[in-house]
């Protein structure tokens, strides 16, 4: 998730600096995501605005989730579940050694 520093509910909002800021960080994420996880693909959104699903009220974000051919079924959609490939704190260290910050 690429999340700006500034607390706006709305992309047009942004100043151009910190959008530009965004999509590059986003670029940089695909190219890890790919390396690490050889996705079939990958979805990249927003969700603005309570109707449309999002999360934080006043807050944007990018979603950037690696997705492969046959991860979606009735689990998700019917049984509530998410079925996960690895440990989420696995993974927040290997994406921040892909991108080179430091891990603790």
């Amino acid at each position: 998730m690429v999340v700006p520093y500034e607390h706006l509910d709305e992309l047009q909002k942004l100043p151009s600096e910190a959008a530009f800021e965004m999509i590059a960080l986003t670029q940089r994420l695909e190219g890890v995501q790919r390396a690490l996880y050889k996705p079939d693909g990958i979805n990249l959104g927003m969700n603005l605005g309570q109707a449309a699903g999002a999360g934080v009220a006043g807050h944007i974000h990018m979603h950037v989730l690696p997705r492969w051919l046959g991860d979606g079924n009735f689990l998700s959609v019917i049984g509530e579940t998410r079925v996960l490939p690895e440990m989420l704190d696995i993974t927040w260290q290997r994406m921040r050694e892909a991108l080179g910050v430091p891990v603790d």
